[in-house]
């Protein structure tokens, strides 16, 4: 599935690459300029514009009713069909895909002493060059979304 997320939905969109989704976010287009990118390529608008909902140009939204990251996953996950994190392989930041780094010495000078001497696996955004490893953030934000997506909820 891709989507394209409207200006009130940044959190959820960084949340759904961290999970691996394909999640378009530009936060200063219009919701025109949403719409025709969803229409030509094929997205799932994800937004909280109740306006935009009734414009007779979307053809495919989600309406996010929460303000709140957790109810936001719960309210995906049905969407999604899943019931655990599957961590991808998308840059949080501009969402396109990582690739992992064989080679450890061109990334040294990039990332915290602490860091390379203490982790053997990074990945690397292809388009941005941001640079990813599993550190203590990155599984407790994982565990976090495992934690919301297996929940029960009742509405």
């Amino acid at each position: 599935m891709k989507f394209i997320a409207d200006a009130m939905l940044g959190r959820l969109a960084k949340w759904l690459r961290l999970l691996g989704y394909d999640v378009l976010y530009y936060p200063a287009i219009d919701d025109r300029q949403v719409i025709k990118i969803s229409r030509e390529q094929e997205r799932t608008i994800l937004t909280r514009d109740t306006r935009m909902l009734q414009c007779k140009a979307v053809r495919d939204a989600v309406f996010i009713r929460s303000d709140r990251i957790a109810d936001q996953l719960l309210e995906m996950k049905n969407i999604l069909k899943v019931n655990g994190p599957d961590p991808g392989e998308r840059c949080t930041v501009c969402n396109n895909r990582l690739a992992a780094v064989t080679d450890r010495a061109e990334i040294k000078d990039l990332v915290p002493d602490y860091v390379y001497h203490n982790f053997n696996s990074f990945m690397r955004c292809s388009f941005c060059g941001k640079i990813y490893w599993e550190g203590s953030h990155y599984k407790n934000i994982l565990g976090r979304a495992g934690e919301i997506l297996r929940e029960n909820h009742e509405d």
